[in-house]
């Protein structure tokens, strides 16, 4: 696994900070996602019918029944994350949980975008009150977390609701406390169990004292 060179630069941007550190993914982890999607696919003419974990396979044209290809897959991606501030609201528990947990340890916001939706998102989240630093990565999310970590070796958690993105994690930082957090959890049906070293929670209220407990808060 390689570096994305555009989030290297965005992690030396970050104030230093001895603090342990807390990564979070976005999207079904602090915004809804897979809530809001369906009713802005509807807005466009497009319906979801959630067959397996993926989008690619599941998304038809409503007129046609056609399911579409993913080149349009990532062009709807795009117009839903340029019109976030419209769907996307906190998830439940997350603000509190968060405002719990950011006096004591780094809170970083770590999405697996294009990156050039970072600044919409950053003023979506700013408005909601969600003010901890973002970087956005097109490649894989482990060699980010071990980059954001450097050589101190401090207390890690990551929490993610893609099991590759907390297996990459795994990967590059092996001794990473891994959280399994899904906003819609009807959804884990459609995927394998995690593995043993991975913390499976149900919401955030769940989330919170295990995060706290394994940074050492």
């Amino acid at each position: 696994m390689s570096d994305d060179p555009e989030t290297a630069r965005q992690i030396e941007e970050l104030a230093a900070d001895d603090r342990p550190l807390l990564v979070l993914d976005v999207d079904d982890v602090v915004l809804e996602f897979i809530r809001p999607f369906p009713h802005f696919l509807k807005s466009r003419g497009f319906g979801l019918t959630l067959a397996s974990f993926r989008l690619t396979g599941n998304i038809a044209e409503t007129e046609s029944g056609r399911l579409i290809e993913q080149a349009e897959v990532t062009a709807l991606l795009g117009e839903f994350f340029d019109a976030q501030a419209d769907w996307q609201s906190i998830t439940d528990g997350a603000a509190d949980a968060l405002a719990g947990l950011g006096d004591r340890a780094e809170i970083i916001l770590l999405t697996a975008m294009p990156h050039r939706h970072r600044s919409t998102r950053r003023a979506h989240l700013d408005a909601l009150g969600l003010n901890y630093p973002l970087l956005t990565t097109e490649m894989a999310k482990g060699p980010a977390l071990a980059k954001l970590r450097g050589a101190k070796g401090r207390r890690i958690a990551f929490v993610d609701d893609q099991p590759h993105n907390l297996l990459s994690a795994r990967g590059s930082v092996a001794d990473a406390h891994l959280f399994h957090l899904m906003a819609d959890n009807s959804l884990r049906a459609f995927l394998p169990p995690v593995p043993d070293d991975i913390v499976v929670v149900q919401d955030w209220h769940e989330a919170a004292p295990k995060i706290a407990g394994a940074l050492g808060l």
